[in-house]
């Protein structure tokens, strides 16, 4: 019986793993899925035709069901559309023409308006360029390297294709040559396509294997319930022989008047006994042997089922924590936020302890995209996420929440303490050595603070504190703001 429930119990393990592996992979497929919506999205408005494919691509993602062959062909429709773009250069609308009028412009990008710049240079000179066609597909190009960015930072990828994609990325996100960034372009289809099958051959791969080693325990229970048969068989017959031995024996005692004959007949069916006895020790001894050795084979499938349950689980685990990581900061990401929110959510409705929330924002941080470049900055980034997670207390939390946007969790603590805590930090990072083509630069940050009150939910301490943060920015930056004084 015990046995028996071994057996169970790890099957059932094992069912446990093959779950958790299908939700890394719907998570994985989520995540590529949304990309390819933003993709198309941002791409629209170039041309009708193309247009229409991009609706076909977001259309095949609502049925939840993605046949590869044919959006390979559907890729080779979608390059030759743009390949037509690069032939045609009548005035075109540019991508966002088709958007209502009162709809605000984007934030300008410092990178793209260098580029019109130079762009504008080359008009001047008589060229036939079309400035605002080449200045979007200059922005499509960057924002389609920020997607590939999350999309490596959530799904994982074989180490050739990782590091294509990690040189793609850069190749989007600061060439100027359109040929290059529409090859570009086309590779990211590829590795999205990549991505989906390889995740789906390792879940097939690993049902697979699950599937042989289960099939194997089932021929192993079917030859113990065989053996148990047999020697169930073996028994009756040994018991029948016996009996029948012992009754002739019997009839031949009371039918016998001759000493001489009815010792030769007893001892007859003695040896008939014993030869029973014998060949039902050697059948017993067989069967033994033969379920000693399934049992060996068994506890060898065993293991190594074992050692590759606990190596899925390692990889689930790697995943899961790639997943809620920030790539750039390789702090907690908005993912691992909003979990650790949940949870010190519900400690706080069940103790009523002390808990306050602060978002975290890095004063002028376009400044030092736009005067040193955007790696000045994503170092900016790094340097300060690094000082704050080292010099907060290890019940404290801090993840990058988007941009150069922070959030932190800070339990058992009033927000009084809290901001006496972020106080030193502030005057910390504000004497941290930052150098640029040079210069010496200074990197502040401004907070803002709220703890939570009955019938508070997360989002709602959040936005107090998020409007804390604001307040914060319009008394001069480089300070925290408490909730309460933001209501003044």
């Amino acid at each position: 019986m015990t046995s028996d429930q071994s057996w169970k119990e790890k099957y059932l393990q094992e069912l446990e793993s093959a779950d958790q592996r299908e939700e890394q992979w719907k998570a994985e497929r989520n995540t590529l899925e949304r990309m390819l919506v933003r993709t198309c999205l941002a791409s629209e408005g170039q041309a009708p035709e193309l247009d229409k494919l991009l609706a076909r691509v977001r259309k095949d993602l609502r049925k939840k069901k993605v046949d590869v062959e044919a959006w390979r062909e559907l890729q080779e429709q979608i390059d030759r559309q743009v390949t037509l773009l690069d032939d045609q250069q009548p005035a075109r609308k540019s991508l966002f023409s088709w958007k209502k009028k009162s709809e605000p412009d984007p934030e300008p990008d410092p990178v793209m308006a260098d580029n019109q710049a130079e762009l504008s240079g080359v008009v001047s000179r008589g060229d036939s360029i079309d400035l605002a066609d080449n200045v979007q597909r200059l922005r499509i190009a960057r924002r389609v390297g920020q997607l590939l960015g999350q999309l490596l930072s959530q799904v994982s990828l074989e180490s050739g294709a990782e590091a294509q994609a990690r040189t793609l990325q850069q190749s989007l996100l600061s060439s100027n040559n359109w040929d290059d960034l529409r090859e570009g372009l086309n590779q990211v289809a590829d590795l999205v396509i990549s991505a989906i099958t390889r995740s789906q051959r390792e879940f097939e791969a690993f049902l697979q294997r699950l599937d042989e080693r289960l099939q194997a325990f089932q021929e192993h229970f079917a030859s113990q319930s065989f053996a148990q048969e047999a020697r169930v068989r073996a028994t009756e017959l040994l018991d029948q022989q016996i009996r029948h031995g012992i009754e002739r024996a019997g009839e031949d005692v009371r039918a016998s008047n001759d000493l001489g004959e009815l010792k030769t007949s007893v001892s007859a069916h003695l040896e008939s006994i014993g030869v029973a006895l014998d060949q039902f020790r050697a059948q017993e001894t067989e069967r033994e042997r033969e379920l000693a050795d399934q049992l060996s084979a068994m506890q060898e499938k065993m293991a190594a089922m074992e050692a590759h349950s606990e190596q899925m689980q390692d990889q689930i685990r790697r995943e899961r924590q790639k997943a809620m990581t920030d790539l750039l900061t390789q702090l907690p990401n908005r993912e691992a936020w909003q979990e650790r929110l949940s949870f010190e959510y519900n400690r706080w409705q069940r103790y009523q302890h002390p808990l306050t929330v602060g978002v975290l924002d890095i004063d002028l941080f376009k400044r030092v995209n736009d005067s040193y470049g955007h790696k000045a900055g994503d170092r900016v980034l790094q340097l300060v996420a690094r000082e704050l997670k080292e010099r907060l207390r290890n019940t404290d939390f801090i993840a990058r929440y988007g941009g150069e946007e922070f959030v932190l969790l800070f339990p058992e603590t009033s927000p009084e303490d809290a901001r006496a805590v972020l106080d030193q930090l502030r005057s910390h990072v504000g004497k941290l050595p930052f150098h640029f083509s040079g210069e010496p630069v200074t990197i502040t940050f401004s907070a803002g603070l709220a703890s939570f009150a009955k019938g508070d939910s997360g989002e709602s301490v959040f936005d107090r504190a998020d409007r804390a943060l604001y307040q914060a920015k319009d008394a001069g930056r480089n300070c925290v703001c408490l909730e309460s004084e933001s209501r003044v």
